[in-house]
């Protein structure tokens, strides 16, 4: 979480705009955990064969020397209480539109903006957007536009994740139609985005048939937090001696709810099973929204 990471310093940029942080989302972790003095801070015991430096032991999960396990869940507990403000009221705004909002979450290099590429192109006329989260750059977002679809990029700078904030403040920015589909690409990481909640309807955890079975038993809290796996790069596995059986069987291992759906962004094999979800849960959140 970023009560350990300290990702919440410094500034955020949306769309080519600086975006102070003090006025509505502040993180302002300090770094000091980071200095520790070895000698007697931690014994790893190298003959033993045991050897494993774990930090988990605490109440909240996590150990930082030098703070308490109950200010580190004040502090985390602040952090998330903010930041689920601005996720209920971008929830809000969105259910009043029947705008369906997905957050893609996944590691580097997974494949998320080929997939949204390949997505926008396979959805034909459909009215949609792209918040796109990274630290620096605008690449993806350029690559979300050359598709024609509208892209809001979110300069997180240091952060390693969006937040409600970033969210609330990207859409201010893009005049979605009723009935839209929201994309929100996340940064690549697979530890803080499953604890912000940013407004989605759900989280869609990308993961690469490259990246190895026990991805899901290393990061359980993003594929837990995750409705929706999809395992990209399937025309890979033939090259890669990857066991298909055992990625859906770790997923389900962490999460026995979750829904998988294999396909190959590049080959298009298994997109239409992918479309075909989308339309689905659109029309569900559609509904209660012409209802009232």
């Amino acid at each position: 979480m970023c009560t350990v990471c300290g990702c919440g310093d410094g500034e955020v940029k949306v769309h080519g705009h600086d975006h102070d942080h003090d006025h509505g989302h502040h993180h302002h972790h300090g770094h000091d955990h980071h200095h520790h003095d070895h000698d007697h801070a931690h014994d790893h015991h190298h003959g033993d064969t045991r050897d494993h430096v774990h930090f988990g032991h605490g109440p909240a999960g996590v150990e930082v020397p030098g703070m308490s396990q109950s200010r580190l869940i004040e502090i985390e507990t602040s952090i998330l209480a903010k930041n689920d403000r601005y996720a209920e009221a971008n929830r809000r705004a969105l259910a009043a539109k029947g705008i369906l909002a997905l957050n893609f979450v996944s590691s580097p290099g997974s494949g998320k903006t080929t997939l949204l590429c390949r997505t926008i192109e396979a959805l034909g006329d459909q009215p949609l957007a792209v918040i796109e989260g990274d630290q620096q750059t605008q690449n993806d977002a350029d690559r979300i536009r050359a598709t024609g679809a509208r892209a809001v990029q979110v300069n997180t700078g240091k952060g390693c994740h969006l937040d409600g904030h970033m969210v609330g403040h990207a859409l201010e920015h893009l005049d979605l139609a009723p009935g839209a589909m929201l994309f929100i690409e996340n940064v690549g990481n697979l530890v803080c985005p499953a604890g912000f909640d940013l407004g989605e309807d759900c989280k869609v955890a990308i993961l690469s048939v490259t990246e190895g079975e026990d991805k899901p038993l290393k990061y359980p809290d993003m594929f837990q937090a995750a409705r929706l796996a999809i395992l990209n790069k399937t025309d890979l596995a033939p090259h890669c001696d990857v066991d298909m059986d055992l990625y859906e069987a770790n997923l389900r291992r962490v999460n026995p709810e979750i829904e998988i759906i294999a396909l190959s962004a590049r080959t298009g094999e298994g997109m239409d099973l992918w479309t075909g979800w989308l339309k689905a849960r659109l029309a569900a959140k559609r509904a209660p929204a012409a209802a009232e």
